[in-house]
């Protein structure tokens, strides 16, 4: 029971509650494609990136399934690297966008 000077509390603290609720609803809109981090470098396709790892495997005389493609960038229009990776041993690929590789190299 409420003394004559009190105001409910019930009331108010469904208000406050809702009010709270809302507020934190709000969210900022994501950022436009263009100005994403993932779009300002162009990845070498996935079939291009096993590519690589298979070669580099083959050249290595090592387990296809354990060379991992670790990360890649485009270095032309029609050329990309790839960083691959074999159980702490690293090498570099370049491959074209014919699925040629014109080179592997061990990474230092």
């Amino acid at each position: 029971m409420t003394k004559p000077n009190e105001w409910p509390r019930g009331p108010l603290l469904v208000f406050f509650a809702s009010v709270t609720a809302v507020a934190g609803c709000t969210s900022t809109p994501p950022p436009p494609p263009d100005q994403m981090a993932r779009t300002a470098v162009q990845t070498a396709p996935a079939d291009l990136q096993l590519l690589c790892a298979g070669a580099a495997a083959k050249q290595a005389n090592l387990d296809a399934s354990k060379v991992l493609p670790t990360s890649s960038r485009q270095l032309s229009p029609t050329s990309y690297s790839v960083e691959l990776s074999e159980t702490g041993r690293k090498f570099n690929c370049v491959i074209g966008t014919d699925g040629k590789v014109a080179s592997i190299t061990p990474a230092a």
